[in-house]
Parts: C-alpha cells; structure tokens; sequence
C-alpha cells in the first residue's frame, strides 16, 4: 500500500530506496471498488469510461480532421507498450514560465525529469524577463552536460493571446501553449509540452517514444482529464467549454508540430475560441479549454495517452483508478491551486516524492550520459568552482530610480538567518544578499521567511541563492552574486553580522548627494565599524549614544584587540571629533566597510574561507584611485556569534595559512602585470608578520 502518514522530504539514499521498492508497494482499499488489475483497465471508473487499447497500442479511431474517428477517442490505457527512443536521440520539451515563484517550479520539474533522464534534452522556454534572469542565470551555473536551453520572450506571444478573457489564475500565461507551433523553430517536428506544476517519476523517454503511435492525422497527444468538470455537473449552473466526454488535461501534451502547422493549426483554434466565447465570455481553465473546444470539433487530432502520464491532483480528481500499483505513475501534476495541500487519498506519498526532487542536491545532476558524447558545457574547464546560482529566490520589486540610492549588500549562510530581522528593522532600503545554502536548506529558508511578519513584508530584500559545493566558504564568490544584482547606483559592501545605525540609509544618500560622488569625485565611503561582545545590549541611537557605550567598555573599536590594522587607517580618534568627511590613506591590510558606485570592482573570487577576502577588495580600490573618505556620523556595529569553521582552520591549519599565503603572492603578482610599478607600495602588504588577515 502507499505510505500514508506526515509528509516529509526524503534525503538522496532515501529516494533511491523508495525507488527500489516502490514497484512492490500496492494501493489499499477494496479491490472491487477498483475494478480488475488486467487488461489496461482505468480502475474503478465506469466500464462506458475503460478505454480500450488494441494490441498494437493504438487507441481505434484515427480518421482525418475533418471526420469523426469511430470509438471512444478520450480514453487513456494504462499499461501501454514500453519503446524507447534511440539512446542519444535529443528530446525536446517546452514549458511556459513566469515569475519568481514559477521559476522555482520549474527546477523542482527539470530535477526530476534529470534523475531519470537516459537521453539529450533541449528545453524551450517561454519566459518573462524575470524567469529568463533566474533561469539562464541557473542553468549557465548548473552546467549540465547534454542538456540544451534556448528561451522565447512571452511579451512576443501576449499578442497572440491577450484577445482572450481568462478567469484561471495562470493569466495570459496559461494561453501560451495555444501559440507554441508558431514560436518553436520551424525544422522543429515534435515536443513534449508541460505545465510547471508537474513532477516525473519515470523516464521521459518512455514517454516521447509514444508518438510512434500517432496515425498520419493525429497531431496532440493528451491524457483524459480526471475529473467531472467537463462534464457540467459538478455544481449548479456550470458550463463548462465543450468537451469529447471527460474532456483532456494539457498539463502533459505531446505536439506533432509539423502536421499541426500543415493542418492550419492556429487558424482552427482562433476560429473555435472566438465562437465559444460569444456565449462563454471567457476562459476558466485557460489553454485547455480551447484544446477541448478543438478537440471536441475535429477528434481526429487526439491521440489519448495512458493516464499514468498525467496522474491529476485536483480537487476533484478521481485520479486514483488511474493506478494500482506506485510503480505505474509516471508524472504526477499538482494541478490544484491548493498544491501540495490538496486532499487526495495518496496525497502522503505524492507529496513526499515532490519534496524529495524539490530539496534534492542538484549537483548530483551534472552526471554525463554514459554512451553519449557532449561538448563540455561553458566555464566547465575553470580551475575555480562554479556554483550554481539562483538569483531572486523569492518575489522581489525593483526599487523606484533614485540618483543617489543605495542597495546593502551582504552574504550569509544558514546558520546566520537568525541575524535578517534584525537587518530588517535596522535598514529600511534595498538590500541584496547571498545565500550560501544546501537544496534543503533553501527550503527551510522558504518557510523562515514565510514565519516571519518582518521579513514577508519587505519586498525590496532580493535574496540569491548559491548552491554549497566544496569545502571552504567562497565568501567572495558570494559577495560578487549580491554586489552584481544590487540595482541602485551605489552599494553599502556590509557584512551580515553587521547592524547598521538606524539612521545610516538616509544619511549616506544624503551624503552620497553632498559630496557630489559619481561624476565629480571617485571615492569609497568608509562607514566606521566597532563590535560589542554583549549578545543583548541597547543599540545606540545616534553618534552620541555610541560615544558613551565606548567609554564604558560596552562597545570597541572593531578587532581592536584580535586584528587592529584591519581598521586602524579609519583613525577612531579623529572621528569622535569629526565633523565633516574626512580623507584617509590606504594601508596595509586595511578592510574597512565602504560606500562605493555599483560598477565598482568586484571581489577576487580565488579568496575563500578566511582571510585577505577584503582586504584584496580595497587594494583594488586603491590601486584604480578610489579616495577613501570616513563618514563622522555613519556607524555599524558588528554582533557577537561563535567562530566560523573557516576561522577555525586558519588558526589551527599551518598549511591553510600557507596556502593564504602564497595566494597573496599570486594576487601581488597580478596587480604588478595590470598596475606595473604603481603595485608596488602593495608588496608591503605581504612582508607583514603573519595574524589574522
């Protein structure tokens, strides 16, 4: 029987586990009230409903478009001959995505389809500028072999579409499949279209081996919708769009592209809708109802696939007369708005196998097809570890054009989260932070934010994901993701255990504008740092308070006693006077947290773990003649927490400290070729005794 009980997500071992045993799990209940397991049988629907499936496996009826086919041309088989496609064949599959949201979706599809996955894919994206970000960002860093990607601008299609009323929550969005053969590249013959809200259980490959069935005239491969919508009776005054029977489901399509072209494709739908809707005035289930109206029209075109490739969730679903055994489900379609909360006999198990795909370590995916040669995919050649990176994890708004505004950037890892409220009520303005996490633990991160009423409110906080691989931290790496979507003019380079005053957003905007930087002046804002090692303490409110939390020992300097080069160069002494802005000189060592344009350069990436990560950042600085200016009235305070590993392996690894050190001679070594003998006064920096760096 399927397993019932607490849903939860299964780790890497577990899932291969369920994997192997899943084919001798059996469903529960009274097998009369499900109907015999032979024959291809739908289980317990109604003997008119069993479709029939002749040796050959293909369902009767497959007359032209014009003529209606004899037989029951909506009934699906549920245990069809198994081909498969030749070994390295390249498969196509197309999905329509939009949004941060749907973004997640599809990886959480594309996962599962890789798992199983025996053969070349070439995904064919439809997106919206903001899906098109996150994804050819992901898949550029995923760099998995044999898997191709080329995307399609869904403005291009709103056109084609937009005339059509659409009650369903998918939009516009959700009538795009109508226009795929007039999209797609036109040498293009076949390919398999999916909603994003599906999830595989079997090789894809079984599944494009299906249009071997096809007759000459049929084009659309679909799977009869499980439930009774189509069929008007489901509540008072329903009307639903025509239908054959049941009527099809397109969240799984099989498209024969080149006849629906040769067939008139898009005229014959155009014609139809714009009849139904005379009476309609609207679409309720989008696409799929104009399909219907097609199909039920010209029921030639249908080739019913075996229900177990579109097992439905839905509401109403009698999905499971589908199945009798768990090792028959080959996709499972979350097709409820409701989602994973949808009520279904089987939901337990469903759900657990989602889960699975959804906190699943990609990286296991980058796995060569053993037997099918493929180019290695780009930057696979790069000495550095490439993470992938999932930009915008969560819905984020662009912040309104401002000269002068300024995003904070910072990066993070899990055991960090606890510190982003805080951060929350302490800068009012953009943020854009890196996330270091697992696959697991970016879910974990979904639900912390969707607790907490602080952190959902704000929209202007882009968080970005990047993926943990390796061992050591690559805190530059993860600087350099945040820093490169900051959207404003000008970054605060922070860290996250840094609490800024309260006042600092509108001060250094208001700075930013008085000392006239961009155009006029090159300069790097130094924002003073100091450190408490209290974990509750009074945040000071202004320069005032701060001054005497220092005097009475509540407050340092920051490092004051562990590194005090890293920000002696700021000159505390001075700043308690301070004023007005005041310049100081760059010098060894020196790491200071700065306000700097946003075109500024980036981190050195080959700096990981602790040490010199910052400190090579102001070199640069320095050496592209960035004025280093201290702020009198800016502050932020860093907050005690316990030491990271990295900080660890430093003090108590020679050899960590050694390969520090000959990356520092390696990074000299560069800045003496881009600089020549500007570098110079930097070989300083590496004849220091050795401390923390």
């Amino acid at each position: 029987m399927l397993p019932r009980g607490r849903p939860r997500a299964l780790g890497a071992a577990a899932l291969l586990l369920l994997l192997l045993l899943v084919g001798f799990f059996r469903l529960g209940g009274d097998p009369e009230s499900r109907g015999a397991a032979g024959g291809g049988g739908a289980g317990g629907l109604d003997p008119a409903l069993t479709p029939h499936v002749p040796p050959d496996g293909r369902p009767r009826g497959t007359a032209g478009l014009d003529g209606d086919p004899p037989g029951d041309h909506n009934r699906s088989g549920c245990h069809p001959p198994r081909p498969r496609p030749p070994k390295c064949e390249l498969l196509h599959v197309a999905i329509v995505c939009a949004g941060h949201n749907s973004s997640r979706d599809v990886i959480t599809l594309v996962k599962s389809l890789l798992f199983y996955r025996r053969n070349p894919l070439h995904l064919h994206l439809v997106t919206d500028s903001v899906a098109r970000n996150i994804l050819e960002t992901l898949f550029q860093t995923w760099m998995v072999p044999a898997v191709h990607i080329s995307f399609y601008d869904a403005e291009e299609l709103k056109p084609q579409v937009s005339w059509i009323p659409n009650k369903h929550y998918s939009g516009l969005y959700g009538l795009m499949k109508l226009a795929l053969p007039g999209v797609l590249p036109p040498h293009l013959a076949r390919v398999i279209v999916l909603d994003t809200d599906v999830t595989f259980a079997s090789d894809i490959a079984e599944l494009w081996a299906l249009f071997a069935h096809f007759s000459d005239k049929q084009v659309i491969g679909l799977v009869e919708n499980q439930s009774d919508w189509y069929l008007g009776n489901l509540w008072k005054n329903h009307r639903p769009w025509p239908a054959l029977g049941r009527g099809f489901n397109t969240g799984v399509i099989l498209l024969q592209l080149d006849r629906l072209r040769q067939a008139g494709w898009e005229k014959t739908w155009r014609q139809i809708a714009t009849r139904e809707l005379r009476t309609l005035l609207a679409t309720s289930l989008a696409d799929q109802d104009v399909f219907n109206a097609v199909i039920k029209e010209h029921p030639g075109l249908v080739w019913p696939l075996p229900c177990v490739w579109n097992v439905q969730l839905s509401d109403h679903s009698q999905a499971e007369h589908c199945y009798l055994e768990a090792s028959d489900l080959k996709v499972i379609h979350w097709n409820s708005p409701k989602k994973l909360r949808v009520k279904n006999k089987h939901v337990a198990f469903f759900r657990s196998l989602h889960l699975t795909f959804l906190e699943y370590d990609g990286n296991l995916l980058r796995r060569e097809l053993f037997g099918c040669s493929s180019p290695l995919p780009p930057r696979a050649e790069q000495q550095l570890t490439v993470h992938r990176v999932h930009l915008t994890f969560l819905p984020h708004e662009l912040p309104a054009p401002q000269p002068h505004d300024v995003t904070l950037v910072a990066q993070l890892s899990m055991d960090r989260l606890q510190m982003l409220e805080a951060l929350c009520r302490h800068w009012p303005g953009p943020m854009s932070l890196a996330l270091y996490l697992t696959d697991a633990e970016a879910q974990q991160f979904l639900r912390f934010v969707a607790a907490s009423a602080v952190l959902s409110a704000r929209r202007d906080v882009a968080y970005h994901v990047v993926y943990r691989d390796g061992p050591l931290y690559p805190v530059n790496q993860l600087r350099n993701v945040a820093l490169a979507q900051a959207l404003t003019p000008y970054v605060f380079l922070s860290d996250i255990d840094f609490l800024p005053a309260y006042s600092l957003y509108d001060y250094l905007r208001t700075s930013i504008e008085q000392l006239e930087l961009g155009s006029r002046r090159k300069a790097a804002l130094v924002v003073p740092a100091f450190e408490t090692l209290h974990y509750r303490f009074g945040f000071p409110s202004s320069k005032a308070e701060l001054l005497a939390l220092l005097d009475s020992g509540s407050l340092h300097t920051f490092r004051y006693h562990e590194w005090p080069r890293g920000h002696a160069p700021t000159d505390y002494a001075r700043w308690r006077e301070a004023r007005a802005p005041y310049l100081v000189q760059w010098a060894a060592d020196y790491e200071p947290y700065v306000v700097v344009p946003r075109d500024c350069p980036h981190y050195d990436p080959r700096f990981m773990g602790f040490g010199w990560n910052k400190v090579a950042h102001i070199v640069e600085l320095d050496a592209q003649q960035y004025e280093l200016l201290v702020l009198p009235e800016a502050f932020i305070v860093h907050l005690p927490h316990t030491p990271s590993l990295d900080i660890s392996r430093f003090r108590s690894s020679p050899a960590y400290r050694d390969c520090l050190q000959a990356l520092k001679d390696e990074f000299h070594q560069d800045l003496s070729r881009r600089y020549g003998a500007a570098a110079l006064k930097y070989l300083t920096a590496l004849q220091q005794p050795r401390g923390l760096a």
